[in-house]
């Protein structure tokens, strides 16, 4: 039997976490639903402090499911999602007895010769795991990423129970069908307890960012990692919110750094970094000043088929020449399904919403006057209102991630304030596209990486 059989065979532990979450989750779904339904009084705010604190308490994925559901428009109740959006930097570390356990599950009885020095308090703690500053003996400064235990449980106890409150949702709620959201959260999340996936993710970007200086990656330790290890250089840097009052040129610099993280692997080999929160990303210092920004996190990357680019890259074009043809071809591409005229109109809100900064070329915010609490909300309040009259649609699952990873990117800049012609950005990566050459590139760089497309 192997390692993963074994945890998965963890009865006792599954159900007591299906117990903690299912008393949280069901808490929270019948106060909403009782809300909705009855008009009783409910102090939202309290509520969802208080679920943030449980969910927060219980680890594991359940926090990064709540980070996603926080970025959809309207599926949450916005109390709901500005408490749930804290989870991942505000995660309660595990103690040094505790991970003297799991390193030497992980490298067995003598691990800790195996590192110059090793640290057993965490540097960062978040949603499966904890960093730990260690030193190679070859001098090299490192960050080891290590796995909870009993994530494989907590894994299938959370999806669950996130299946349970997204049925109540599609009862009380209709206007978005959810299961292709559940499938794609279900996927990503259960992809991230594979730390030699992410191991091969680092890679993957190493190789593809290799020419861009205002991006780093860090290197990969592959024998200093496990499964449930993972050990890559580490970056120093700074926090991006220490830098949102820096002088303007700086903060555009470090836009531009995180605008071309995410887009050109996207353009060149259709691999996106699905989450853009604030803490996978430090700034680095080139000659006393910001010099660019170090990318941390590989455990949810998205690989898309090269029609999914082309798909994206046609939206645009299309809404930027007023192509219907090539808009529908786009959200069919996609996978949206039963697409009529009034449902294209709906979709095309949110879509030149996102598009918006891309599709308008000069120098401006991301935001473009808007108050940054107000970003958004009202393109999401008219897409939720029609697809109430119109509705419903279903959300395809490749879309789910783009979706939450643009609208996550969005809110770096909107901290950054950021000036820059984005429009310029985003065609510089998309010139001479051709699907051919995407196909051809990714299965390169996938090959090389180790890693399958899609």
């Amino acid at each position: 039997m192997t390692e993963r059989d074994d945890e998965a065979n963890r009865l006792t532990g599954r159900l007591s976490r299906y117990a903690r979450v299912g008393v949280n989750v069901s808490g929270a779904a019948v106060s909403i639903a009782a809300a909705r339904l009855f008009g009783t009084g409910l102090d939202r705010d309290k509520n969802a402090a208080d679920l943030t604190r449980a969910l927060g308490g219980l680890k594991g994925p359940i926090m990064k499911v709540a980070q996603l559901l926080a970025t959809i428009p309207e599926v949450l109740p916005p109390e709901y999602a500005k408490e749930l959006q804290k989870l991942q930097s505000e995660a309660p570390p595990m103690g040094p007895a505790f991970v003297k356990r799991r390193m030497m599950a992980e490298l067995g009885a003598d691990w800790e010769k195996r590192f110059a020095s090793f640290d057993k308090i965490p540097a960062a703690a978040a949603s499966l795991g904890q960093v730990h500053r260690a030193t190679a003996h070859d001098g090299m400064l490192l960050a080891c990423k290590l796995q909870y235990p009993d994530m494989m449980s907590a894994v299938e106890a959370d999806i669950a129970q996130l299946e349970i409150l997204f049925a109540l949702q599609r009862r009380m709620d209709p206007a978005i069908d959810t299961r292709e959201i559940i499938k794609e959260i279900s996927a990503r999340v259960r992809e991230e307890l594979d730390y030699r996936r992410e191991a091969k993710h680092a890679a993957l970007y190493a190789e593809v960012l290799k020419d861009e200086p205002l991006v780093r990656v860090p290197e990969v330790r592959p024998e200093l990692s496990t499964g449930r290890l993972l050990t890559l250089s580490w970056l120093h840097g700074t926090k991006m919110l220490s830098h949102v009052e820096a002088p303007l040129a700086i903060r555009n610099r470090l836009a531009t750094a995180m605008f071309r993280a995410w887009w050109h692997p996207f353009a060149a080999i259709g691999v996106i970094h699905g989450d853009p929160h604030l803490g996978n990303y430090t700034v680095f210092d080139h000659d006393g000043e910001p010099g660019g920004i170090n990318l941390l996190d590989y455990g949810c990357v998205r690989i898309f088929p090269a029609r999914f680019i082309g798909a994206v890259i046609d939206l645009y074009k299309g809404l930027e020449t007023g192509d219907e043809a090539r808009v529908v071809h786009a959200y069919e591409t996609w996978g949206f399904k039963n697409l009529r005229k009034d449902l294209i109109e709906v979709l095309n809100l949110w879509a030149r919403f996102i598009y918006g900064p891309l599709l308008d070329d000069r120098v401006r915010s991301i935001a473009d006057g808007v108050a940054p609490g107000d970003y958004g909300r009202r393109e999401a309040f008219q897409v939720h209102k029609a697809l109430k009259e119109r509705g419903p649609v279903t959300i395809p699952q490749e879309f789910v991630l783009m979706d939450r990873a643009a609208i996550g990117l969005g809110g770096v800049f909107l901290h950054l304030k950021a000036e820059l012609n984005f429009y310029r950005l985003y065609n510089e990566e998309i010139d001479n596209f051709s699907l051919e050459r995407v196909a051809q590139r990714q299965d390169a760089a996938l090959g090389s990486a180790g890693l399958k497309a899609a």
